[in-house]
């Protein structure tokens, strides 16, 4: 019997390509999309899983209510860790990891020992023996119970080894970093690299040599291992006793304001599962690493279904629209005896044989555009052939599905009268229906929210990259590694400008991108006392050419000047922020103290310096020379290669055995927002995904109204219609749904994008234009759709159709 209903569904696929194409093509396009979908999910949702102890492992968070805002920070002071381990015996152990580059974290140059070649290297940072344990890191070589327990110790990765000691072991060799032969490293471990689905990912582990126990001091992460049966909010209220013993009896003593006392009392501590770490954690952090976002993995789950739903949907619409084709089948085959179950398992079969075919296709889609997939998504997911339940699970699925997308037409075809199938009162109402109407609307209403997303995305991005940002990153070309140089910092700042092509360049390592140095503290004014409160800053060292090479705009007072000797000692330049926050109108000449006297000669406009999902924060720049690790270089408008090539001639001559490593201020500062972009790509890639099935549904039912119609048509030519006419006839009913979709969609693209737009502080507003265009989108769309077979029945001859009559 089954073999039977296969000869039938294909003789179906055979009679009817157009349809059979839609029913198949849409449902592969929707099992490609969602499978793609699926694998970025599984990858984000897999972050941190590798762990053991994954449901013991801890980051501590500190969070409380500050001017009215929460505020979080996972920074914390150097015996914080050790307080932990010795106060609560929930704990087990306690690790922590500096990865600041003011500590010398980061990017670093390095050599092995008797060697002169520098390479420069990235993802040093510093850590104590418990993280190796708490974070399961096991040593390929060396032993990992005592790897970074003396200074000058350093574990490396084992591609790290693989690069420096290709034919020999790394356990023991001495290198050098930054060409400071009177501190030389021994390697003492190698470490398995870090997996791609980790929220950590360093090269080089250096033991903690600071010896700052101050608790006022925050640069530490802490990762705690806790006891099996540990009450994790119980411990987390048990931790507030660390702020009362330590924190708050060292910031009194440090003489800080009463109202600052009162704002830690209210403070908390709370305990981050690391498998949350990825996907919950927010800017407010401040952790600088990497994170993914999980309303974005529900948001591309809910797409994900939606594609497929939509092709679902297109199934039983045609299914269902092609009711009056199968009327008569299905009244003959009752006539002869068939029982409703054979009709409904014949209408199934032909269902899961069109599913297993469209996942068969489906499949191989998903794997051709897996590649350009992990380009938008920065993945490099693999196709899972291999695992063991993934062939059983896609069986399954087009089974599922095939079965569930089956379902309505087979019982709604089985259900026909034999009597009124034969007499032909069917043919009529099945030109349309309600369901069908619905389903439409359900369609064209999810690609409208998805064409304004779309549209929200691209402007917001427009906006992050051509917003004024208070300094010019055109052209401004960093080069790293330049501590290398020493004390010969100036005179290569001295050689560059003497390029024709060099306009300016300033020597510092604190730049307006991610991964640049930070140094916070907190100011008052000079002469105020206990009881007033401070501004928290960033303090940047710079020399006298930054503001210039940047271009940031001095509003007030002066830049710093060789002219003036006390520039180089107390002055400092100030951003608009940090007068407002001080309470100056006119700041120029006042003074303010951070445990050193400073001298307020001038303020620059505000600039941003962090990403615009942050408020501009108050900032100071003061003169220092500093061992700095990035020296800038401003350059003319011409040929960028050959500026380079000079300047790499210059390096070479100054460090000939230092790689020459440079990047560009404007790529920094989009890779700022490349997590943002990434999202946006990959949205606006499914989005053309269910647009595209839905308008393959939509010229489905287009061209079946058509054929159903035929004959009305012919006979309104015949007695004169104009062709306007027929044209409206044939459009205007599906132009209604889908002003119907529109209505529907603007008020839940609004607010679902509103949600999105609230992470940024700096953001567009969504103005009624927008809508505007996504509705003409989906209009346009649709009426093209649809005028394929509109215009081509207003144009056909009549006699064609009633030759039969």
């Amino acid at each position: 019997m089954y073999k039977n209903y296969l000869k039938i569904a294909w003789r179906s696929i055979k009679g009817d390509k157009l349809f059979t194409f839609i029913k198949v093509g849409g449902f592969a396009m929707g099992i490609a999309a969602c499978l793609l979908i699926a694998l970025f999910i599984n990858d984000e949702l897999s972050y941190d899983q590798q762990y053991k102890n994954k449901d013991r492992i801890y980051r501590v968070v500190l969070q409380g209510v500050m001017d009215g805002e929460l505020r979080k920070s996972v920074h914390f002071q150097l015996p914080f860790a050790d307080a932990l381990q010795s106060d609560f015996p929930e704990i087990e152990k306690a690790g922590k990891i500096n990865m600041s580059e003011l500590f010398g974290a980061g990017k670093r140059g390095l050599r092995l020992a008797g060697e002169s070649q520098n390479n420069f290297e990235d993802g040093f940072v510093f850590a104590n023996q418990n993280i190796l344990e708490i974070l399961e890191i096991s040593l390929e070589q060396g032993n990992t119970n005592e790897a970074l327990l003396q200074p000058g110790n350093i574990v490396i990765s084992k591609s790290k080894s693989d690069k420096y000691f290709p034919h020999g072991e790394a356990l023991g060799k001495t290198i050098v970093l930054d060409n400071n032969t009177s501190k030389p490293y021994t390697i003492t471990g190698v470490m398995p690299d870090f997996p791609k689905n980790s929220h950590l990912k360093f090269n080089f582990l250096l033991p903690i040599e600071d010896t700052n126990m101050s608790w006022t001091n925050q640069n530490y992460f802490t990762y705690v291992l806790v006891d099996e049966n540990t009450d994790i909010p119980a411990l987390e209220k048990k931790m507030f006793s660390i702020m009362e013993n330590y924190v708050i009896p060292a910031q009194m003593a440090r003489g800080r304001a009463p109202d600052f006392i009162e704002i830690l009392k209210t403070i908390e501590y709370k305990l981050q599962p690391i498998g949350d770490i990825h996907l919950r954690s927010d800017l407010a952090m401040g952790d600088g690493l990497k994170h993914g976002d999980i309303r974005f993995v529900w948001l591309f789950g809910a797409i994900a279904g939606f594609v497929l739903l939509l092709a679902c949907i297109n199934f039983i619409n045609l299914s269902t629209a092609k009711s009056a084709n199968r009327a008569k089948e299905v009244g003959l085959r009752k006539t002869v005896g068939a029982f409703k179950s054979n009709l409904v398992a014949q209408f199934l079969t032909e269902s899961v044989f069109f599913s297993i075919i469209s996942f068969m296709l489906g499949l191989m889609l998903a794997w051709a555009l897996l590649p350009a997939f992990n380009s938008i998504a920065a993945k490099s997911i693999l196709f899972p052939w291999e695992v063991w339940w993934f062939v059983p699970l896609m069986v399954a699925s087009a089974l599922f599905i095939g079965i569930l997308a089956g379902m309505y037409p087979a019982f709604y075809l089985s259900a026909f009268r034999p009597v009124s199938v034969l007499k032909g009162s069917l043919s009529v109402g099945s030109k349309s229906g309600k369901l069908r109407s619905g389903l439409v609307v359900f369609q064209f209403a999810t690609s409208v929210i998805l064409i304004i997303g779309t549209l929200i995305i691209y402007k917001q991005m427009d906006y992050i990259q051509h917003k004024e940002l208070g300094y010019n990153k055109e052209q401004v070309v960093i080069l790293d590694g330049a501590n290398i140089l020493g004390n010969k910092s100036e005179s290569f700042k001295e050689q560059l400008l003497q390029l024709p092509q060099v306009q300016t360049v300033t020597i510092s390592d604190y730049l307006p991108i991610d991964g640049a140095k930070r140094n916070g503290n907190t100011f008052k004014k000079t002469g105020e006392g206990i009881e007033d409160r401070g501004v928290p800053a960033q303090i940047w060292r710079v020399d006298y050419d930054y503001i210039k090479t940047l271009g940031i705009k001095v509003k007030e007072g002066r830049d710093f000047s060789r002219e003036f000797a006390s520039d180089s000692i107390n002055s400092m330049i100030i951003n608009d922020q940090m007068a407002h926050e001080l309470g100056y109108d006119n700041p120029i000449g006042k003074h303010i103290n951070n445990g050193m006297d400073w001298a307020i000669v001038g303020v620059v406009k505000d600039f941003h310096f962090k990403s615009l999902k942050e408020d501009i924060a108050p900032l100071s720049l003061v003169i220092a020379n500093n061992d700095s690790g990035a020296i800038s270089v401003k350059l003319k408008s011409g040929n960028i290669g050959e500026s380079l090539a000079s300047i790499e001639a210059i390096w070479n001559r100054n460090v000939p055995n230092q790689t020459f490593a440079y990047s560009f201020l404007d790529q920094k500062f989009s890779q700022m927002h490349e997590d943002v972009e990434r999202m946006g790509k990959i949205f606006n890639s499914f989005a053309m995904f269910a647009i595209l099935v839905a308008c393959l549904g939509l010229f489905a039912l287009s061209a079946f109204m058509v054929e159903q119609r035929k004959k009305e048509i012919s006979i309104r030519l015949v007695l004169g219609a104009p062709f306007e006419s027929i044209y409206k006839l044939l459009t205007l009913d599906f132009l209604k749904l889908i002003l119907l979709a529109i209505l529907i969609a603007i008020p839940i693209g609004w607010y679902m994008m509103n949600r999105w737009l609230e992470d940024f502080a700096y953001k567009i507003n969504i103005g009624w234009e927008i809508f505007f265009v996504a509705g003409g989108i989906a209009l346009i769309i649709a009426v093209v759709t649809i005028s394929y077979q509109s215009i081509g029945a207003a144009l056909t001859k009549p006699l064609k159709s009633l030759r039969t009559e």
